[in-house]
């Protein structure tokens, strides 16, 4: 059974270490990150995890995301931008904003709300699906590279 593992950071840098150490550990294909677009806009150090997000969500080099990035506007938070497997359930929300996508994503409504709220605050949403004999390693990480709230759903 695999399950989420969700945290989020206060820096584009710090997150991006993470979604590094992440992948170095196999989780490659798993990983989600999502921010307001102003948080993942452009690097300063060329070939990052994140590098190539830009405004309007042009994908560059975010290897290892296989499945995509994409800005989207979200209702009541504005341009965000997603990639990994949660920009997916995020296409097309509407009156559920974020916390909305979240829910279809597999968090309960009342973390989706909260971390919602965390992107409204500037913060960085990184998951991933692991399952049960990764997900403690997966936490780990998470919290090593300074993750807050870091929760398995």
């Amino acid at each position: 059974m695999t399950r989420t593992v969700i945290g989020d950071f206060d820096a584009r840098d710090t997150a991006e270490r993470a979604v590094q150490d992440l992948r170095n550990k196999g989780f490659e294909k798993e990983i989600s990150v999502l921010g307001s677009e102003n948080q993942l806009k452009g690097s300063s150090r060329p070939d990052t995890t994140m590098d190539g997000i830009t405004t309007g969500g042009t994908l560059g080099g975010l290897a290892g995301l296989a499945l995509g990035a994409g800005a989207l506007a979200i209702p009541g938070i504005g341009p965000i931008v997603a990639a990994g497997p949660l920009a997916g359930a995020l296409s097309g929300v509407g009156v559920g904003g974020l916390a909305g996508g979240l829910v279809d994503y597999g968090i309960p409504a009342n973390r989706s709300k909260f971390y919602e709220q965390r992107v409204r605050e500037g913060k960085i949403l990184v998951s991933l699906k692991a399952d049960e004999a990764q997900i403690d390693k997966a936490a780990n990480v998470l919290r090593q590279f300074g993750a807050h709230d870091v929760e398995v759903h």
